[in-house]
C-alpha cells in the first residue's frame, strides 16, 4: 500500500475505529472477512481526515448550551457539551454540491422525534415525482428517527436509513448521521445548542 501505510496498520486502525462505534454498522455485519477487510480499508482511505479531533476554541467563543461543528470538507460532525466533559465525533453525509451547501453560524431551534419530511420547493423542482409529504416513521422518510432543526429554514441535522450516504456528498443540504449517532446526539443537544458549518 502506498503512503507508507501497511495493510496491517490500516486494518489495525479499522479495528480501532470499529471499536469506537465510528465505522458503518454494515461493516461490522459483513459475513465474509476478506470483504470486510476491503470495506474497512476503503472506508479508512476515503474518510481518514474525518476522524481527526478539533478544538472548539478555534470556532466558538464559549460552549454555552453545547456546540456542534459540522466540517463539510472532512464530512464529520463534532459535538462538545457545555461543561466540555463530553466530546463526540461522528461521520456524516454532506450536501452534494456547493450550491446546496450553506456555511456559517446557526443554532438548534427544535428537536423532533420521527420528523415528517416535506421536500423543499427546489427539491420538488429538481425531482417532480417526489411526494409532497412523507410522515415520520415511514420507511421512505429520509430524515430517520430524529432531527435537530436549525434556525435556517429547511436545514436539519438528522438520521438516515440509507447508510450508504454517510461519508459522502449525498444530501440536498442537510447533515446526515447514522441513526444510532443521531439518537445519541439528540439526547445531548438542546434547543439553543450553537452550530457552525465550515
Amino acid at each position: 500500500m502506498d503512503n507508507g501505510i501497511s495493510r496491517r496498520r490500516l486494518l489495525g486502525a479499522g479495528a480501532a475505529i470499529l471499536g469506537t462505534g465510528l465505522a458503518a454498522p454494515a461493516l461490522a455485519q459483513q459475513a465474509n472477512s476478506t470483504e470486510m477487510e476491503r470495506e474497512i480499508s476503503q472506508s479508512i482511505r476515503h474518510n481518514i481526515s474525518a476522524f481527526q479531533e478539533r478544538d472548539w476554541r478555534d470556532h466558538f467563543a464559549d460552549t454555552r448550551n453545547g456546540v456542534i461543528l459540522c466540517d463539510i470538507s472532512s464530512r464529520a460532525l463534532h459535538y462538545w457539551s457545555e461543561d466540555q466533559s463530553i466530546y463526540r465525533l461522528y461521520p456524516t453525509s454532506v450536501p452534494q454540491t456547493d450550491e446546496l451547501t450553506r456555511l456559517g453560524r446557526t443554532e438548534v431551534v427544535d428537536k423532533v422525534v420521527a420528523p415528517p419530511w416535506r421536500p423543499t420547493p427546489s427539491m420538488r423542482q429538481r425531482n417532480p415525482d417526489w411526494p409532497e409529504f412523507v410522515p415520520g416513521g415511514d420507511p421512505i422518510n429520509p430524515l430517520g428517527p430524529y432531527a435537530l432543526y436549525l434556525s435556517w429554514q429547511f436545514y436539519r441535522i438528522h438520521g438516515t436509513h440509507d447508510t450508504r450516504k454517510i461519508g459522502r456528498r449525498s444530501s440536498n443540504g442537510c447533515i446526515g448521521l447514522y441513526n444510532e449517532h443521531i439518537a445519541e446526539l439528540f439526547q445531548m443537544a438542546k434547543v439553543g445548542t450553537q452550530v457552525i458549518l465550515i
